[in-house]
């Protein structure tokens, strides 16, 4: 899915465009037992209330494609003869109104999901789209359908105690301490099943939402999907700077980091501004591009290549998650230096009179703990004081 496809569905949830009639769930206690079944219909509870449960659902379709939304994809035996693809498809096709395959999913689970010592609350809810014609300009012909786009969303909402404040009481007319009702928080988790790709069903791809995209929940992907998911934003960012500097060794230097950082920002920034929906990408190839102009040998260069390639397979990397585009930072063990990521140039690695050092430029006002100081001039070619 690209990120216009996802904007597309995202719009559906509100109460005026949204096909979906009721809400089913269940809530869960951290003994990983089910207290409470919900079964409702969104038009006959207040306008507030179901615009927050739609809003729940939504949110298991935000995020960053590549980061919190990740494909999770089936494999051909899968989608034609396997138990979880059959219970995601039975759910589906009857708009979740299957109540043995919402209780078989329950279960399934209840009986993975590791959520510590919080409640929660599953949240399911199903949707018929019917898919406007695009034409080639981009523009969308409402009037004409080209199908009708049949799916649902889940999302595993946190559930925690309020905090116990100062109330007034209208009957006593006195303040007293008034606990706050168990209050549902936003998604940890949650998916689409099928993938609006290419703005049609794919059976073959879910889209998985983590709201922290360095903890997927393995355990939930495991026992839903049956499938490998994707490395984490974490553990792509970790693979990547293993191979850069284990395979680099001694070519490792500033410059070379501070041009393939800068190269993958650029390339962030300039997707963003292109307003392209597909997700960024760029090939191990490219960064090796990068390598060369400044000068790392070519057996280097094919070293991190082919460490890339068996970590990373044939795939394209994503830079969001191979860098801080918003951060840069050099760090030795009793000092940190932190500059735009736009500067990044300004801090240098040098050796004078045998001693490294890491030097920025003071040419404009410098502070000290919030206070101006002066650098004053060299006398007579001599140091500054």
């Amino acid at each position: 899915m690209n990120q216009r496809e996802l904007g597309e569905l995202r719009r559906r949830f509100r109460p005026e465009k949204s096909a979906i009639s009721r809400v089913y769930g269940c809530y869960v206690n951290s003994s990983r037992e089910i207290i409470a079944y919900i079964d409702q219909s969104l038009g006959l509870m207040p306008q507030e209330e179901a615009e927050k449960y739609l809003g729940l659902l939504k949110k298991a379709l935000s995020g960053t494609l590549g980061r919190n939304l990740i494909d999770i994809v089936f494999s051909t035996q899968q989608v034609a003869d396997s138990e979880e693809h059959r219970l995601l498809s039975a759910l589906r096709t009857s708009e979740l109104k299957d109540a043995e395959a919402r209780d078989a999913f329950y279960q399934q689970v209840t009986g993975s999901l590791d959520m510590g010592e919080n409640n929660y609350l599953i949240l399911l809810g199903a949707d018929a789209y019917d898919v406007p014609h695009r034409g080639k300009d981009g523009e969308v012909d409402r009037d004409a359908c080209e199908e009708v786009f049949r799916y649902f969303v889940c999302c595993v909402c946190p559930v925690k105690d309020g905090t116990p404040e100062l109330g007034y009481f209208h009957g006593e007319n006195e303040f007293h301490i008034s606990m706050e009702k168990q209050i549902v928080g936003q998604p940890e988790l949650g998916f689409l099943f099928p993938a609006f790709d290419d703005r049609t069903a794919n059976l073959y791809n879910a889209l998985f939402y983590s709201r922290k995209p360095d903890e997927l929940h393995q355990e939930f992907i495991d026992a839903v999907f049956r499938t490998e998911p994707p490395m984490s934003a974490a553990e792509q960012r970790e693979t990547f700077q293993s191979a850069l500097c284990g395979t680099l060794e001694g070519a490792c230097s500033m410059e070379v980091v501070q041009s393939v950082h800068d190269y993958l920002r650029q390339r962030i920034q300039e997707h963003k501004e292109s307003r392209d929906p597909e997700p960024l990408a760029v090939t191990a190839g490219e960064v090796s591009g990068v390598l060369r102009n400044c000068g790392v040998p070519e057996e280097r260069v094919e070293a991190f290549q082919t460490a890339c390639g068996q970590s990373f397979g044939e795939g394209a990397l994503t830079p969001a998650n191979l860098i801080d585009a918003k951060h840069f930072a050099v760090k030795t063990a009793d000092a940190t230096i932190q500059v735009d990521p736009e500067r990044s140039y300004l801090v240098e690695a040098r050796i004078i009179d045998g001693r490294r050092y890491l030097l920025v430029p003071a040419d404009e006002s410098v502070e000290v703990n919030g206070l101006g100081v002066r650098i004053a001039a060299a006398k007579d070619g001599g140091e500054t004081t």
